[in-house]
């Protein structure tokens, strides 16, 4: 499943175009500091003017609900949610109460961010390893103000690079400085999205939300150490895909080349292997959402041939108006 085809640029896109809905490209891993403090800052920019201009509030709807400590009761008012009905007092007064949550006042979040080699892959916009570190910074943006804290784990398979969770701007960005310039996998090295899950559960930390950025190819081993994170905290997955993780365009004869495994092979592009390989995809895909469903974790996904900032809008949005709705992926428009 993590089969990519050798290609050049699309013939829609030269090698030098960037469009406006492509985060900065961080592939090069010898961006100079000058390069790299530009397309960090132009993605900081792109993250803070297009979320806030859309999106108000508290860590705008990526956890559940207001918070998680219970407050004081009070007189149901119309428009209240009636699963914060409180039945004991209600029994004992004869008149509907709610119970009040007290927000949690300083979320952690911590982010596993998959950036194993089939991630160095993209044929439309950007790679998905931009698109990953883009999810990245729209994840710190969203979730680290008003003192709150965010740390990463990037599993690339090769090693595990972790950035503690600490709080403020200068913090942030630094943590996502880390993430663009982890080292890339080497060819042939297989990606380790459980080990970096499994990284999150020592030591244990206090309740908070868990971030996981992959394109979730290959075997489906994490689930396990994922459930055991979601008795413990919130979960998010953001889906990293490329249009040719799904189908293969009609070109003939074309070499296809594994990331994860470093072996080559030539193919005849007919109709059937299109339509084997799609329905591969789609297989594959349905068993990562079952997997992820099962685990409680809503799914985000952001494609490289896509508007990835409006992905996010709507995924955000959708949830603050859904939240306690069966966790599910965000409908597409």
């Amino acid at each position: 499943m993590s089969t990519h085809p050798r290609s050049a640029p699309p013939p829609h896109q030269s090698p030098g175009a960037r469009s406006s809905h492509a985060p900065p490209s961080f592939h090069a891993g010898e961006l100079t500091d000058p390069r790299l403090t530009a397309a960090l800052k132009t993605l900081e920019l792109t993250v803070r003017r297009r979320l806030d201009g859309v999106l108000h509030g508290d860590h705008l709807g990526l956890i559940p609900g207001p918070g998680s400590e219970p407050g004081e009761a009070r007189t149901y008012q119309p428009g209240d949610d009636v699963r914060q009905m409180d039945w004991s007092v209600t029994a004992r007064t004869t008149h509907p109460h709610v119970r009040q949550s007290i927000a949690d006042r300083e979320l952690e979040t911590w982010m596993v961010v998959d950036l194993s080699a089939s991630l160095d892959f993209g044929t439309a916009l950007c790679q998905k390893r931009d698109l990953a570190i883009a999810a990245a910074a729209a994840i710190t943006h969203l979730t680290s103000g008003g003192g709150n804290r965010i740390g990463a784990v990037v599993a690339t398979g090769e090693e595990l690079v972790r950035v503690p969770a600490r709080s403020g701007r200068v913090h942030a960005q630094s943590l996502l400085r880390s993430i663009a310039t982890t080292p890339h996998a080497r060819d042939g090295v297989r990606g380790d999205l459980r080990g970096g899950i499994e990284s999150l559960r020592r030591p244990q930390r206090k309740r908070g939300l868990a971030v996981i950025i992959s394109d979730f190819l290959g075997d489906i081993d994490w689930q396990r150490s994922l459930r055991a994170i979601s008795a413990r905290h919130d979960l998010l997955a953001v889906e990293v895909l490329d249009p040719r993780d799904l189908s293969l365009p009609d070109v003939g004869d074309v070499v296809l080349h594994d990331p994860e495994t470093g072996r080559t092979r030539e193919f005849s592009v007919t109709p059937t292997l299109r339509a084997d390989f799609a329905a591969a995809a789609q297989r594959h895909r349905n068993q990562v959402e079952e997997a992820l469903r099962s685990c409680g974790a809503p799914v985000l996904t952001l494609q490289t041939d896509r508007d990835w900032i409006s992905d996010v809008v709507r995924f955000v949005s959708t949830r603050r108006h859904s939240l306690g709705a069966p966790t599910g992926r965000v409908p597409r428009q």
